[in-house]
């Protein structure tokens, strides 16, 4: 008895093992888009190794993102013929090249060189690591495992807030390079999924990657059942056509395109790549470093919590009461923005004001709401709501319209905050927050505790029925409300 309960407890052990190491590769991409909001003050201050324009800053942070489109393509030609692990770990390769490049820049050009690097990593890690994680997660934690995803991107931001401002720019790229190197010491004793080893016809080391994932020698009945699912895979032909052209996937799309954009557009990547360069502007007692580490540090609590709410609370409720709360913080930081650079009597230029707190009450409001949804489950929701053989595309997909989506947010924002105003700018970001929440509310459906096979039939069946019948058959708790038609 008393084994049984400590396996109980320890079930997921290995599950977990795997998963944190797979996503120690998102610490090590996440670091370098964390990078630019200790960096960038440096490059614009007097002592600058590399003096740079406001316009050329603006190209270091948001050149990230153009390396990052790449990411997606090579994990699209590459994941499915050598596997996930190998790309993965390949990943390591341009962020370590990206880091030295840094390490001896003399020119902006080599930045830009850098950062580009830096993308394609950034990029890999973050279309081939869903996939891992949710290959290799049992139903009962795939959400948990899902998560880890958010939480160790914020890691990688706490880490260079509270690093980068002490210490010297070229000693922050030395530091930051031991984050790839750890991640291929970590992540190269780990399995290959076993779905991938069913693919290529290795069923013994599938077995094998199994039984160790699932600490358990019973592991037929899975195993048959993935065979199943690979087989099935292999007789609907090409994973890209499908996903664009199958009635049940392209519903899943529409839902996958939302959550990408409604994550972006709230402005997320613009305000943790400019942080520091933010809150200087604000008249506190603390530095913006100070106030950056304090904003990292909130970041990374509150987006714990949904690692243990995100297979309890269900994904559409937490979505919704982040879009919410984001759209207040958001509102709070234009309304302070507002006054500060459109008026000259109603708001104290006086250091340590109480107004002065506003704005980043606001910021840590939206950091703390963005965290506990629009952070963590988009990646769960991804890894849940499309078939095996096309998860791949569907990722590749996410990824190259994420990152389209956060280079023409990043650098947009520096352009109009300059030419319009910082204002205008969390407007928007604010508009686009309760446009997000409204189509979260109309499209979002519950996917909480379903196996894929209960999810892929819940989303063929919705095209076809009412939303009433559709609450019926999702339960009480799922009854009024609009899904997708």
């Amino acid at each position: 008895m008393s084994s049984a309960k400590q396996m109980g407890r320890g079930q997921y052990r290995n599950e977990y093992i795997a998963a944190l190491a797979a996503t120690s590769s998102l610490v090590a991409s996440v670091a370098c888009a964390g990078w630019s909001s200790p960096a960038l003050p440096v490059l614009r201050g007097p002592n600058s190794p590399i003096p740079i324009t406001p316009d050329e800053g603006s190209w270091v942070v948001s050149l990230l993102s153009i390396g990052s489109l790449f990411g997606p393509i090579i994990c699209g030609l590459f994941v499915d013929r050598y596997g996930r692990k190998p790309v993965l770990l390949v990943s390591a390769v341009p962020l370590v090249a990206g880091w030295l490049f840094i390490v001896f820049a003399e020119s902006v050009g080599m930045l830009y060189t850098a950062r580009l690097l830096h993308g394609i990593g950034y990029g890999l890690a973050y279309s081939v690591t869903p996939i891992y994680l949710g290959e290799i997660s049992s139903n009962a934690v795939r959400g948990s495992t899902g998560v880890l995803v958010t939480v160790m991107a914020k890691l990688a931001f706490l880490f260079e807030y509270s690093v980068g401002p002490y210490v010297g720019f070229r000693a922050l790229a030395w530091i930051s390079l031991a984050l790839p190197v750890g991640f291929v010491v970590l992540f190269f004793w780990m399995p290959e999924t076993p779905y991938y080893l069913l693919a290529r016809g290795n069923k013994k080391a599938a077995a094998d990657s199994l039984r160790w994932l699932r600490r358990s020698s019973t592991i037929d009945e899975e195993l048959g059942r993935m065979e199943k699912l690979v087989l099935e895979s292999k007789q609907k032909g090409n994973p890209l056509k499908q996903l664009l052209l199958t009635s049940t996937n392209k519903k899943s799309l529409v839902i996958i395109l939302l959550l990408s954009f409604g994550m972006q557009l709230t402005g997320i990547n613009a305000i943790l790549g400019y942080s520091q360069t933010i809150f200087s502007r604000l008249a506190l007692p603390l530095t913006a470093a100070e106030l950056s580490i304090v904003l990292a540090l909130v970041q990374l609590g509150s987006v714990m919590l949904p690692t243990f709410l995100v297979d309890r609370a269900g994904r559409r409720p937490l979505l919704l009461a982040s879009t919410a709360g984001s759209f207040i913080g958001l509102a709070m930081c234009a309304v302070y923005f507002t006054l500060d650079e459109t008026t000259t009597d109603v708001l104290s230029p006086e250091p340590g004001a109480a107004h002065g707190w506003i704005p980043f009450a606001g910021v840590l409001l939206f950091i703390i709401s963005f965290a506990i949804g629009l952070a963590t489950v988009p990646f769960a929701i991804l890894g849940e709501v499309f078939p095996k053989h096309i998860k791949a595309a569907a990722n590749s997909v996410f990824a190259v319209i994420t990152s389209a989506v956060v280079f023409s947010v990043v650098k947009l924002f520096q352009v109009i905050s300059d030419g319009a105003g910082t204002y205008v700018s969390f407007w928007i970001f604010t508009g686009c927050t309760a446009v997000t929440g409204v189509l979260i509310y109309l499209i979002i459906p519950e996917t909480k505790g379903q196996s894929f096979e209960r999810i892929q039939e819940i989303m063929m069946r919705r095209g076809r029925r009412r939303v009433e019948e559709t609450g019926r058959e999702c339960g009480d708790g799922a009854k009024g409300r609009p899904l997708l038609c």
